[in-house]
C-alpha cells in the first residue's frame, strides 16, 4: 500500500503530460483515485492484511459501487468515477502491474427513468378553459387543439395529420356525429378515440371559422383541420410553440407542451378509472408496460392526498 500514492501520481502525470488532458480533468481524475484509494484503505483497516490498488479484484469494485450508490450518488456520478478507475487499471496493466482489469465489465446502476410530466387537474382544467386574446380564428383553433390533446390523449404529430373529413388520403379525421376521431398511431396502428362534449363543441367553433373551402383530396393542406393563417397544414413545432405560448398566457407556472397534455389525459383517467388496459386503449400503447409508468403518478396523487387529508401523515412536534 505504500506504494499506492506513487503509482496515482505516476498515473496523474502520464495523463497530464502524455494525453495532454486539461488541468480540470487531471484534477477530477484525482478525486476519483482517492475515493479508489479510501475505499481500499477502508478494507484493509477491516481485514488487517491491508489491500494495495493493484491487489483490487473485480468483487471489490462492485461492492464499492453499491455503497456509493446507497449513498445516494446518482448513476450518472457513478459511472464518471468508473471511467476514472478503469482508466488508471488499463494504464496499471500497460506497466504490467495487474494481470486484469477489475473495472473492466463493471457498469453503474441505470438512473430511474423520468416519470412523465403531467399537469395536475386543477391546472389542467384552467388551461383548457384559458381563453387568449388572440382574435377569434386563432382562439377558437388553439381552444380545439387543446381540447383534443387533453380530452382525447392525442399525440401531437396524430393531431396535425387530422383531416376534417375521411378520405383515401386521409392520415386520420374527425367523426363529429359519432364523437370520435380516427387517427394513425405509431406503427401505422390506427384507433378511434371517443370527444368528450366540451372538445366537440370547441370543434364545432373552430370549423365554423375556419373557412369552408371543403376537404379537397388533391390538397392536403385544404383537407387539413388545423390549419394556419395561409391556409397550409399545421406543423407539430407550430403546436408546440402556441402552447407554449397560450400557457405564459395562462399564467402556468410551467410552460404546457403537447405530451404533457397527453399525459395529463392519461393520469387523470387513471385516476379516476383505474382501468390501465382501458388508458392503454386510449393511448394506443401497444405495450402495456408503457401505460404501466402512469400508475406511479397515480401513486404521487394518492401520496400528496394522504399527506394533506391524514391525520397520521405528519408526525406532531412534541
Amino acid at each position: 500500500m505504500d506504494t499506492d500514492p506513487a503509482l496515482i501520481e505516476a498515473y496523474l502525470e502520464h495523463v497530464r503530460v502524455e494525453k495532454r488532458l486539461a488541468s480540470r480533468t487531471v484534477d477530477l481524475y484525482a478525486l476519483d483515485l482517492a475515493k479508489l484509494q479510501a475505499f481500499a484503505g477502508a478494507v484493509a483497516s477491516a481485514t488487517g492484511t491491508g489491500l494495495a490498488l493493484t491487489e483490487v479484484k473485480n468483487h471489490h469494485i462492485r461492492r464499492w459501487v453499491a455503497t456509493m450508490h446507497s449513498g445516494g450518488r446518482s448513476g450518472r456520478g457513478i459511472a464518471l468515477i468508473l471511467s476514472g478507475w478503469r482508466g488508471f487499471y488499463a494504464w496499471l496493466g500497460r506497466q504490467g502491474l495487474v494481470a486484469s482489469n477489475p473495472v473492466q465489465d463493471v457498469r453503474s446502476p441505470k438512473a430511474p427513468k423520468p416519470l412523465p410530466k403531467a399537469l395536475g387537474v386543477d391546472d389542467a382544467v384552467q388551461f383548457a378553459d384559458f381563453q387568449s386574446d388572440d382574435d377569434a380564428w386563432l382562439e377558437a383553433r388553439d381552444a380545439a387543439m387543446v381540447e383534443l390533446l387533453y380530452g382525447s390523449g392525442l399525440r401531437v404529430g396524430e393531431l396535425v395529420g387530422l383531416d376534417v373529413v375521411a378520405s383515401p388520403q386521409a392520415k386520420g379525421w374527425i367523426d363529429l356525429q359519432a364523437a370520435e376521431a380516427h387517427v394513425l398511431g405509431k406503427g401505422s396502428k390506427r384507433r378511434s378515440v371517443p370527444i368528450g362534449a366540451t372538445a366537440l363543441q370547441a370543434l364545432v367553433r373552430w370549423l365554423s371559422l375556419r373557412g369552408d373551402s371543403g376537404p379537397m383530396p388533391s390538397s392536403d393542406a385544404s383537407a387539413a383541420l388545423f390549419q394556419g393563417r395561409h391556409g397550409t397544414r399545421l406543423t407539430a413545432q407550430s403546436v408546440w410553440q402556441r402552447l407554449q405560448r397560450r400557457s405564459l398566457q395562462a399564467g402556468m407556472a410551467t410552460p404546457v407542451h403537447p405530451h404533457m397534455l397527453r399525459h395529463s389525459f392519461a393520469s387523470h383517467v387513471l385516476q379516476s378509472s383505474s382501468d390501465l388496459r382501458g388508458v392503454q386503449e386510449l393511448l394506443g400503447h401497444a405495450n402495456i408496460s408503457t401505460t404501466q409508468v402512469y400508475t406511479r403518478l397515480d401513486f404521487q396523487h394518492l401520496a400528496k392526498a394522504y399527506d394533506a387529508a391524514h391525520p397520521r401523515a405528519k408526525s406532531k412536534k412534541p
